[in-house]
């Protein structure tokens, strides 16, 4: 068949183009951000990728339609597909009806960290054997992909409770059958589609309810929200149960958490006994978590202590988590996703333990849909904390943004940052922050910088100017 994805740069669109194409269909693309790691992977695949939506770009003659998350009414190619009325699904429809029905499920959800904690999952039950086709939200290092269709009855997959499509206003994770479902952490988040907490709260238990009684559900009981959920659900829950976090609360725990060699090192208990150690490349208590959670999964899947922690020790991380994009004259610069302000907070926490002594310069784009709006303005006060030099960058698209609700006021952050004793500055885009940088940056810095977005190729610029002077 031929697949036509309208908004196919997006993470999970451009894997399922890739997965796709492997099946053995045609594929093409539309999209008007077009910017790396998923533009380079659906080139390296040789998909074709029309910039920009037209009315046109539906005479290729596709079969189905795939429209994705981000894709609304108004979109000249969406309103053509509307008045021809052609088939089309979503992004998440599809995965379950070409990939999963049928195969053990394993969904990984919560507010922060499900990128990573799917790549670990992967990597794990392909080292233990399974060799698993999975799909991230992001490109793999140890597969060097964000997606892989295999003839495994395994699937792994990031469950993400953003919106499915603007005629599906489930969130995603609602369409993948978990047979294990992880929820690592929940928050409050993506303002523009969930009116509160309580909303979020809710979407979640949704999630919980589909795990069949021969399944397991696996919660982060750190996060308060998830046992706020756990709790509210006592009784509803038909499934194995099991909890985790470094509380002493939880059925598995982390322990004796060790940060100061190469190789961050922790101990796993289960219900008060010792059950193995392990060692990761990965930093960050919040990265202990995720591995923990990918421990539970892999044990009920069967895999031996032995191949997970060769797993672990072997796992190389994500793109764009805590990624190094370059050292020149002794600066470190690094890319992250991190835009929720508890990733921000738990991402310089952990590169402050890395580069101790080292000083930490933060640069921040409001991006998404909810650092863009006020409601964090003083959640990111505190989230700087760790750093030693912030510098915050316009709030992108303004104009669309303000149409949901007040806008992040970068200026009166920076001016709260500042009164708290941090050398805080707000500028409006890469190139006048590169500007800004080049005669301050000195040897030994790091500069950690955060956007779910191109943020206008800011990292090779501040390399090469580097490089170049």
């Amino acid at each position: 068949m031929h697949y036509h994805l309208i908004g196919i740069c997006g993470t999970a669109m451009a894997s399922l183009a890739g997965m796709l194409q492997e099946r053995g269909h045609k594929v093409t693309g539309s999209d008007q951000n077009v910017y790396p790691p998923m533009s380079t992977q659906l080139e390296e695949l040789g998909i074709e990728i029309m910039k920009g939506y037209e009315p046109e770009n539906l005479d290729v003659g596709a079969d189905r339609i795939i429209v994705g998350n981000t894709i609304s009414r108004g979109n000249p190619e969406l309103e053509e597909l509307l008045n021809r009325k052609l088939p089309y699904y979503s992004q998440a429809e599809t995965v379950k009806r070409e990939f999963i029905r049928g195969r053990h499920s394993l969904t990984i959800a919560g507010t922060h960290g499900k990128t990573t904690t799917t790549s670990i999952a992967a990597w794990v039950m392909e080292v233990g054997g399974l060799n698993p086709s999975f799909l991230v939200g992001g490109v793999v290092q140890n597969f060097r992909a964000s997606f892989r269709v295999t003839d495994s009855d395994y699937f792994v997959i990031e469950g993400d409770e953003y919106d499915t499509a603007y005629f599906d206003k489930k969130p995603k994770f609602m369409h993948y059958l978990p047979e294990i479902a992880v929820i690592g952490n929940i928050e409050f988040d993506h303002a523009d589609i969930y009116r509160d907490l309580q909303d979020i709260k809710f979407q979640f238990s949704r999630l919980m309810n589909l795990v069949p009684g021969n399944g397991h559900l696996i919660v982060g009981i750190d996060s308060p929200v998830a046992q706020e959920v756990l709790d509210e659900m006592e009784g509803k829950i038909f499934t194995n149960l099991e909890t985790f976090g470094t509380s002493d609360k939880a059925k598995w725990q982390a322990r004796y958490i060790d940060v100061s060699g190469e190789l961050m090192r922790f101990t796993v208990f289960k219900e008060g006994q010792q059950w193995g150690e392990f060692e990761t490349n990965l930093i960050g208590e919040f990265n202990v978590r995720n591995c923990l959670s990918v421990i539970i999964a892999a044990q009920a899947w069967g895999i031996s202590q032995e191949k997970i922690q060769e797993a672990l020790h072997t796992f190389k991380s994500v793109k764009r988590r805590m990624e190094i994009r370059g050292v020149e004259k002794g600066v470190t610069v690094i890319d992250d996703f991190a835009h929720h302000p508890t990733a921000v907070e738990e991402t310089l926490k952990a590169l402050k333990q890395k580069y101790e002594g080292n000083r930490l310069i933060a640069v921040f784009e409001p991006r998404s849909w909810s650092s863009r709006l006020a409601v964090f303005q003083e959640q990111y006060e505190k989230a700087f904390n760790y750093s030693d030099y912030v510098i915050i960058a316009g709030v992108y698209d303004t104009s669309k943004a303000s149409e949901l609700g007040k806008v992040l006021d970068t200026n009166e952050l920076v001016e709260q940052l500042n009164l708290q004793g941090q050398e805080a500055f707000s500028l409006p885009d890469a190139d006048e922050i590169v500007e800004h940088l080049t005669p301050e940056m000195k040897e030994g810095d790091v500069v950690a910088i955060m956007s779910n977005g191109g943020f206008g190729g800011i990292h090779e610029k501040i390399l090469n100017v580097l490089k170049e002077g």
